[in-house]
């Protein structure tokens, strides 16, 4: 693979200059915005850079699983705040959810598909469970939060249905769906036009790396089944561990389960 130098990356830094004129000409107002984002990117990803050198190098079983641990607690919570919950009542559930799928399906892989030796390898443990916790993270924000709000927006059906003598888990059955069906939507929507309209990051990234177009594939094809199942797997278990802390025992969600509960109160 070609390096790329940090006077050549510095070149690259150029083309920021045509969205920032763009939003100068167009008063759009979100070039701090730019030059923030751009900013904390490139920290973030270099000090991740340095860290990810050592933890190839010591390739430590238990310091890898910690590290993805830590990833997966801050993906939750990304998802917890993008859902307009309340991280006291969700959080937990959601983290052991998260956690379950990731490591379930980042295990298979290694031991079925991949076949890896050691199956704690950081090469493997925390770039495969990077990318399955960072392409379903939309998709997981969209499920739940849709799930919830639209359980409160049709409280007067939902009680209704409750009313004629359904359970909690057939009333909340058509949210479910629902919310299974949104999240999955961008992962479809990228699934169907991939390899015509966009070639992927993974694949781009292992061609990059040196490997043939056809071992590319293969991995792609492997990373895009497992963020499907992800996505499914972690929405269907995040809501369904998460429900008991959001309803009351007689069925009915709870209206302080949401962070504007309080301002909603004073209107």
């Amino acid at each position: 693979m070609i390096d790329i130098t940090y006077v050549s990356l510095g070149i690259a830094f150029l083309l920021l200059v045509i969205p920032v004129y763009l939003l100068v000409i167009y008063r759009i107002g979100l070039v701090k915005s730019l030059f923030y984002s751009v900013v904390r990117m490139t920290i973030q990803l270099g000090l991740i850079g340095i860290f990810l050198k050592y933890l190839f190098k010591w390739n430590n079983p238990g310091l890898n699983t910690v590290w993805l641990v830590i990833m997966i607690l801050v993906a939750v919570v990304s998802a917890v705040k993008g859902s307009s919950l309340r991280a006291g009542r969700v959080l937990m559930p959601a983290f052991v959810s998260f956690s379950v799928v990731t490591f379930v399906i980042v295990f298979y892989l290694n031991i079925f598909v991949i076949r890896v030796q050691n199956v704690f390898d950081a090469r493997y443990l925390i770039i495969l469970g990077g990318m399955l916790l960072g392409n379903s993270l939309r998709g997981n924000i969209i499920g739940i939060s849709s799930f919830y709000k639209n359980i409160r927006k049709d409280t007067k059906r939902f009680l209704y249905v409750l009313g004629l003598g359904a359970s909690r888990t057939e009333a909340v059955l058509p949210y479910l769906r629902d919310s299974i069906a949104l999240a999955l939507q961008p992962t479809l929507a990228a699934m169907a036009t991939m390899g015509i309209v966009s070639l992927p990051g993974m694949m781009t990234g292992v061609i990059l790396g040196g490997a043939n177009p056809e071992s590319a594939i293969k991995y792609q094809v492997m990373i895009m089944i497992a963020i499907v199942v992800s996505t499914v797997a972690s929405v269907v278990f995040t809501i369904r561990m998460t429900i008991s802390a959001c309803f009351t025992k007689a069925g009915v969600l709870r209206a302080d389960i949401f962070v504007d509960h309080g301002k909603a109160g004073r209107k």
